[in-house]
């Protein structure tokens, strides 16, 4: 029953993968017509050397010198054939393999990009590393040799079988007897072989996030002096794997020690059994000749398939993990009847809105209620854990409503295609994320191709400018893996001057400032106060100094809104706003 479901989902992942095959399929064509010419002239051969032997003991006279150099002169013409052939199979086959993982990649990141927050709040980046990198080299192997290998083991088989029973049938019966034995006895170590290269693909992913994880936290390790934690963290991380290497690979042993034992099986068949059929008569000796030839060659081939496994198990764990990203499922989409919204006023209304977390059983927001007029600037505070960052986090749409709904402009956002109800919506957030590269490429994120006077506009009004002619090489200055270069003020700075440029109705900010020193906080602010001029504004503060001019202040709590009213308002109330203002 467990063969069944193993051989079905081998099936199924086949079938899934086969259509990658289809843009390339005159090169599959080629690829397989060189493998069939290989083969052609690869069998040619024992032919050749079976007529010659025949000739020598039967017809001496008969074998001429011109008839030698003859023979000669056609397996030198096989020879060439072989060899050009061969050239195109191997470089054709591998670029045809290249091509369907340039394709799977693309595939891959497209739906790595449709994924929500959720999927990645569950998953190590270090293992989808893995899938995008080892796994679909391998599968660019198994792309190229599968059909190739199989199709020339397929032909050899049957061609020498043809060729063999014309000489004796009932020793090409036995020995072709032996081959689906061999197959059978190397299916256990098969099975095994691919569990443990799944394995080890899975471990391989936990050491890329693990060492990506020690990496982009390297200050931090240093600042704490725990190098020697992380090498042992590693160490066992990196052990485990050797371990299931260890594993696969006396899987893989016992599985070539299978085909070398049927090897010996199969050449002393022929020689005992040949043998007699001799004495009997019912084979010549230059037929006897042709069958070791011909069973070296058929032992190759079965050889090469059987051994071919390992890549094959290998090709498809690669399959099996990549098809196991793509079946996640993208729970953030587009609905059927979303279309975009234009001129946006950011009129925002939260009806009944209620939402929790997927893997979670309470709720992190009961039956919310709100309404922001158009150019309101509102600000969320409470203690951690009350859903401030949620209630941002709901309005692009990066979570959708468990319950309730969320309306710009008298719209549900879930009837808004969300390319542009994102592109309406900016946000600076307390942890800024700078792409590797260039000032200038950071602050064009906001609006891709917009001119070099718009975005040196952008910078002035978000006060970097005067800060980024400083720099070495002004707005094409590096820097660095996220902005390391960088001072926190500069980045989030240059990240304010990003959304400057995209100039959205919208605007989010989450604990923009909390992270930075008082006269860095200063700067930031005012660029933050400007920014906000004239857009709906959503403002999660710690330090409530910040947001004592907001319109409207909401006091988030586990049980809800709790309070609600300008810094006026809620200091007369002396509620919880007051205590936390007063602390």
């Amino acid at each position: 029953m467990a063969q069944n479901i193993k051989n079905n989902n081998t099936m199924h992942l086949i079938k899934r993968f086969a259509p990658y095959f289809k843009p390339y399929g005159w090169i599959l064509i080629l690829d397989l017509f060189c493998a069939a010419l290989t083969t052609v002239c690869e069998l040619g051969l024992p032919l050749i050397v079976r007529f010659i032997t025949q000739k020598g003991m039967y017809d001496i006279e008969s074998l001429t010198l011109e008839l030698i150099l003859y023979l000669g002169a056609l397996y030198l013409v096989l020879r060439v054939v072989d060899v050009a052939a061969n050239y195109i199979m191997a470089s054709i086959g591998h670029i045809m393999g290249a091509k369907i993982e340039t394709d799977m990649r693309r595939d891959l990141f497209s739906h790595l990009q449709d994924l929500s927050y959720s999927y990645y709040d569950n998953t190590k980046i270090g293992q989808l590393m893995a899938r995008m990198t080892s796994d679909l080299f391998d599968i660019t192997e198994f792309a190229h040799h599968c059909p190739e290998e199989y199709f020339i083991g397929a032909l050899k088989i049957g061609i020498a079988f043809a060729i063999l029973s014309t000489m004796n049938f009932w020793l090409t019966l036995i020995i072709f007897a032996i081959i689906p034995i061999m197959l059978v006895c190397s299916m256990t170590f098969n099975q095994k072989m691919r569990r443990a290269f799944k394995k080890s693909r899975n471990q391989l992913g936990e050491i890329n996030a693990q060492v990506e994880d020690s990496l982009l936290g390297m200050r931090v390790v240093k600042s704490f002096a725990n190098e020697i934690i992380e090498e042992n963290k590693f160490r066992q991380g990196n052990s485990g794997f050797l371990s299931i290497k260890k594993e696969a690979y006396r899987y893989m042993a016992g599985f070539q020690s299978t085909v070398r034992f049927f090897d010996g099986i199969m050449y002393i068949t022929v020689v005992v059994a040949g043998a007699i059929f001799m004495i009997k008569g019912k084979i010549t000796a230059a037929d006897m000749v042709a069958y070791l030839l011909y069973v070296t060659t058929l032992l190759a081939s079965v050889r090469r398939i059987v051994e071919f496994t390992e890549q094959f198990q290998r090709g498809m764990t690669g399959v099996e993990r990549f098809f196991e990203v793509m079946d996640a499922p993208v729970e953030i989409k587009d609905r059927e009847d979303a279309t975009p919204i234009d001129e946006v006023i950011g009129d925002i209304r939260f009806e009944q809105v209620s939402f929790k977390y997927s893997d979670k059983k309470e709720h992190v927001l009961s039956d919310i209620n709100l309404h922001v007029k158009p150019g309101g600037n509102v600000a969320l505070v409470g203690p951690s854990g009350g859903g401030k960052t949620t209630i941002c986090n709901l309005i692009p749409r990066f979570y959708d409503v468990t319950s309730g709904r969320i309306l710009i402009d008298g719209r549900d956002i879930r009837t808004i295609a969300l390319h542009s109800l994102r592109s309406q919506i900016g946000m600076v957030q307390q942890d800024v994320y700078l792409f590797s590269g260039s000032v200038y490429d950071n602050i064009e994120y906001g609006k891709p191709g917009a001119s070099k006077e718009e975005i040196i506009e952008a910078a002035k009004q978000a006060g970097a400018h005067d800060f980024i002619m400083k720099l070495p090489d002004g707005y094409d200055t590096f820097v660095g893996e996220r902005g390391i270069l960088l001072s926190g003020g500069q980045k989030q700075r240059i990240s304010i001057a990003r959304v400057f440029l995209k100039n959205p109705p919208i605007l989010i900010l989450d604990e923009a400032t909390s992270a930075l020193d008082n006269e860095s906080e200063r700067l930031v602010q005012k660029s933050l106060e400007k920014l906000a001029e004239g857009r709906t504004t959503f403002t999660i503060a710690h330090r409530l100094t910040t947001i004592r001019n907001a319109d409207s202040i909401l006091v988030l709590t586990e049980k809800g809104i709790e309070e609600q009213g300008d810094h006026e308002e809620l200091m007369a109330k002396g509620g919880i706003y007051y205590h936390l203002y007063s602390a």
